[in-house]
């Protein structure tokens, strides 16, 4: 989803349906593994791809779509 546009805590959790909180700690290990950024504070703050995962997005992909063959 990131890939395609930036999003903040709220919209994740609503799009994905899941709680607000489930999705916060998610975005905390993301971002403490530099796999997103965000920009902002408190509930404004967006989250993006980091420009290192930006660059690795189509391995990403490659990568995604053999696991999802092996289920």
């Amino acid at each position: 989803m990131l890939h395609e546009r930036p999003y903040n805590n709220n919209q994740l959790a609503e799009a994905l349906g899941l709680d607000y909180k489930t999705v916060q700690h998610h975005l905390r290990v993301l971002e403490k593994n530099k796999i997103i950024v965000s920009s902002g504070d408190r509930y404004g703050k967006m989250y993006f791809l980091s420009d290192v995962m930006e660059d690795n997005y189509p391995l990403f992909e490659e990568i995604w779509s053999r696991i999802e063959v092996c289920e």
